[in-house]
């Protein structure tokens, strides 16, 4: 700690839970960070790149908040202020759903200097290894990313243009909204639409169900789906690649060789 150290906020893109789908950029940050404020969906293997900085959890668990984002804001401040550097550690990409802009713009008005570093978003990443994409010529020419939470806790009304469209959807912080997905896609006349429920991905305690628009809710209690998990909608989701897992992987040499 050195109150000589030039006061800066660095926002960075932890990735979706694999701790080796981060960047070389964000590796350095850590690694260059006086504090770390971490949250909830990173994977806490990171904060071993910076083994002598302070460490603070500041995300939400369950409904239940360490901090507040006004406190997390004037941490942010009074950190950089006293320890120089402070990383700022997010889930998928700071700046999809994850008000890394929201925080950078307060601290800015203290003369405090700001960087960003750019995360892979669940929204991508997720679908990906379970062979979903979320583009595929003759399937969907486009894709939507839409928040199933609002600020108003409410589910974005984004979603009822989405269910017109013949476009891949992906619906991230959306479980306790399913239902009501489920109804507005119905009302296109979408109950045969192919769904996919993705728990922990990119994790070794990643579950996966698959159903359509009629089927998606008994499939998740069938298999005791629930949050973190995206939800994605779409033909694409019925043209899905096979791919072997890294477990799989991993399990079947060590067969070999035994």
């Amino acid at each position: 700690m050195s109150i000589h150290k030039t006061p800066k906020l660095t926002v960075v893109g932890a990735g979706p839970g694999d701790p080796d789908l981060i960047t070389l950029k964000a590796i350095k940050a850590i690694e260059a960070a006086d504090v770390v404020l971490y949250d909830a969906l990173i994977n806490e293997e990171l904060l071993n790149y910076a083994p002598n900085a302070e460490k603070i959890f500041v995300g939400k668990r369950k409904g239940c908040y360490a901090y507040r984002q006004e406190q997390i804001n004037d941490l942010i401040v009074a950190r950089a202020k006293s320890h120089g550097h402070v990383v700022r550690l997010k889930g998928g990409d700071p700046f999809i759903f994850g008000r890394g802009a929201e925080e950078i713009d307060y601290v800015k008005q203290f003369g405090i200097v700001t960087d960003m570093v750019p995360g892979i978003s669940s929204s991508l990443a997720v679908p990906a290894y379970q062979g979903i994409p979320l583009t595929r010529r003759g399937a969907s020419e486009s894709f939507w990313v839409i928040t199933g939470t609002t600020k108003s806790h409410k589910l974005s009304q984004d979603v009822y243009l989405a269910a017109k469209s013949k476009a891949t959807v992906v619906i991230l912080m959306g479980m306790s909204k399913l239902s009501e997905i489920v109804r507005i896609f119905a009302a296109e006349n979408k109950e045969e639409v192919p769904v996919a429920i993705i728990q922990n991905g990119t994790t070794e305690k990643e579950q996966f169900g698959i159903g359509s628009i009629q089927t998606i809710e008994r499939v998740v209690a069938d298999q005791e789906l629930s949050s973190p998990a995206i939800i994605v909608i779409g033909e694409v989701v019925r043209q899905k690649v096979q791919l072997a897992s890294i477990y799989e992987e991993v399990n079947k040499i060590e067969a070999s060789g035994s």
